[in-house]
């Protein structure tokens, strides 16, 4: 299974994370999300697993030089070994699956406990699962998008009144979000309601194109993702520090 989506993201991607520079992570002028995401999603995105352990080491780095930003640091933690325990599980590693899975999922209560209303930690968390529900054990899934549609909602309610005004990444991000977990989690109707809101807000996107395959063919919404549809384009940290 992991070598089919290896191949399958080297041939949408040609792995563009490839070469990225070292982040600067004593420059205060930088969030943590613009210092780490990079290396996290060249783990997530092409399976460049020594990128990935840059990031996680960059997050501990950072966990002690900004305790201020500890709840979101611990949701791109767990979204890093949340990874690490989805390939564990598709390598047949079933002790490595259990130890990265408990870790992810520790981090991740860590990160809501501390960052309630933080929509940083809301977005990681959620986003983290709603790109590797469908790859973990059946017996995860139900909590583990359940918990992707709680952090989804939180989201949603923090940002609903300015959806229109947000840029068409976190816009279609956010409703995407709400819509897949909804639907994922058997709340039917609400899914409905936010892919019509999908097709109203998101108008020559990506993520209007795959809403109108949902719509068109309800069973694909069983099976395919509406998430990451503009995900974090390599290169971001390179024009941040130019």
């Amino acid at each position: 299974m992991r070598i089919v989506w290896s191949l399958l993201v080297f041939l949408l991607l040609s792995n563009p994370f490839s070469e990225s520079p070292e982040p600067p992570l004593s420059d205060t002028r930088l969030t943590i999300h613009t210092l780490v995401r990079e290396d996290i999603f060249a783990g997530w995105r092409a399976d460049d697993m020594e990128r990935l352990a840059r990031g996680e080491k960059n997050i501990e780095l950072l966990l002690t030089q900004r305790p201020d930003s500890k709840a979101e640091l611990l949701a791109w933690k767990g979204g890093a070994l949340l990874y690490r325990a989805v390939i564990a599980h598709e390598d047949d590693r079933k002790t490595d699956f259990e130890g990265y899975y408990k870790k992810a999922r520790e981090a991740f209560k860590g990160a809501s406990s501390l960052g309630p209303n933080s929509g940083g930690v809301a977005a990681v968390v959620g986003g983290s699962y709603a790109m590797f529900g469908d790859r973990l054990p059946e017996r995860y899934r139900a909590a583990a998008w359940s918990d992707s549609y709680d952090h989804y909602k939180n989201l949603w309610k923090q940002q609903a009144s300015v959806v229109d005004e947000l840029p068409v990444h976190h816009r279609g991000e956010l409703l995407a979000g709400v819509t897949q977990s909804a639907q994922r989690t058997g709340r039917k109707k609400e899914a409905d309601e936010f892919l019509d809101r999908m097709l109203d807000k998101l108008k020559g996107t990506s993520y209007e194109r795959t809403a109108l395959k949902w719509k068109k063919n309800p069973q694909l919404a069983e099976n395919s993702n509406l998430t990451c549809k503009s995900c974090h384009d390599p290169g971001r940290l390179a024009r941040k520090i130019q």
